[in-house]
């Protein structure tokens, strides 16, 4: 019986049929020699067949692994679980309204509208440029975890801004009608967009190295500096005790990030490695010194006056240690020799092991955070 697909709760009567017909279909259910039937197999899938990308094994089949460290990325990131209504913001409005000056409110506001964009923009990249690319199912499952969580980021920052009480439409916007950062997710717009082309074949080197140079862009400077670097405006209120229910809030997030950041740089490598890839030097340093430009312009502009403890110059530098620091993990030549950390207190921002949340805003029950492995 055939189902209805426009109406799948109907259920149609089938019409009688006469002996004859029963007779014939009974004789068609019956076992055909084994002459007759078409059989078919597949050979098992061994797991050094499987590879990043361009592989030939079956994409469904979750083990045996080769790459078991995806699967603990994977289990290590439902650890981090949580959501923003876990976070008491009230303390947040009394100090947006209260006690930030002129100055913190353009830095908080500001920071916030450039996070909002970029969380989607990253989501889309994992989850429609990079996942369908991968051809070993347990990097996959670790990116479709890497998605959601992009979703959450969105939805957190979301829940600030209506919390605080910002206009949504102005505050949205702000990436479109501010050049500074709008810059930033140009740039990131045009790297994602070249390898979403429904023509574009890995096996073509031309194709993979644009590949290779854009998910180093997402992992490496996306993720592994803009975003590190990002919150860190906002962890400068935090430590004076302003903001702190924001701040906890990217405390998560950024250990997501972490994550993230961690696990494209290690994918990166293996795909140069399995499939040979030598990048250009000066395409390289073309998107380091691409990527420092655009940071300098932000940071100029949320940071035009500075707050108590931190400065546009402060930021920019720490851009720059970021930056050789995801360099030298993919051991490349170093975009910016000589750059120095000024923010020497962000990775604790990150590496927090505590059984209650920062400012003991409520205690942990479950596993979250305090059990990461790094």
């Amino acid at each position: 019986m055939n189902p209805n697909w426009d109406d799948p709760l109907a259920v149609a009567i089938p019409p009688v049929a006469s002996v004859a017909e029963c007779l014939e279909e009974e004789k068609i259910k019956q076992p055909q020699p084994e002459d007759e039937l078409s059989l078919e197999n597949l050979p098992p899938v061994r797991p050094e067949d499987k590879r990043v990308i361009n592989g030939l094994t079956d994409v469904n089949q979750l083990a045996p692994f080769k790459y078991p460290w995806a699967w603990e990325f994977f289990l290590n990131a439902n650890k981090n679980h949580w959501t923003p209504l876990d976070i008491n913001m009230s303390q947040d409005v009394h100090d947006y309204n209260h006690k930030l000056t002129i100055e913190e409110r353009h830095v908080y506001e500001n920071v916030l509208a450039y996070l909002t964009t970029s969380d989607i923009l990253a989501m889309r990249n994992i989850g429609l440029a990079v996942m369908e690319k991968m051809s070993a199912p347990e990097l996959q499952i670790y990116q479709a975890r890497q998605v959601y969580e992009e979703a959450l980021h969105t939805w957190t920052y979301q829940h600030c801004i209506e919390t605080i009480g910002l206009d949504q439409s102005e505050i949205y916007n702000r990436y479109r009608v501010v050049p500074a950062i709008y810059g930033k997710i140009k740039i990131a717009n045009e790297r994602l967009n070249a390898v979403m082309s429904s023509d574009i074949d890995l096996r073509n080197r031309d194709d993979l190295e644009l590949f290779v140079m854009s998910y180093i862009f997402f992992s490496a400077i996306f993720e592994g500096c803009w975003f590190y670097n990002g919150f860190s405006p906002i962890f400068a209120l935090q430590r004076r005790g302003l903001m702190k229910g924001t701040g906890e809030q990217l405390q998560y997030i950024m250990r997501d990030e972490v994550m993230h950041c961690a696990f494209g740089l290690r994918v990166v490598r293996q795909i140069m490695k399995e499939e040979n890839v030598k990048l250009d030097p000066k395409a390289l340093k073309e998107m380091w010194e691409q990527a420092e430009a655009a940071e300098q312009g932000y940071a100029n502009y949320i940071l035009k006056d500075p707050i108590l403890g931190y400065s546009a110059n402060d930021h920019i530098e720490q851009f720059r240690f970021l930056a050789n620091r995801r360099a030298q993990q993919l051991k490349f030549e170093l975009p910016f020799e000589g750059a120095e950390s000024t923010l020497p207190w962000l990775d604790e921002q990150a590496n927090m092991r505590k059984e209650k949340n920062f400012f003991e805003t409520r205690v942990t029950e479950y596993q979250t955070g305090s059990s990461l492995q790094w």
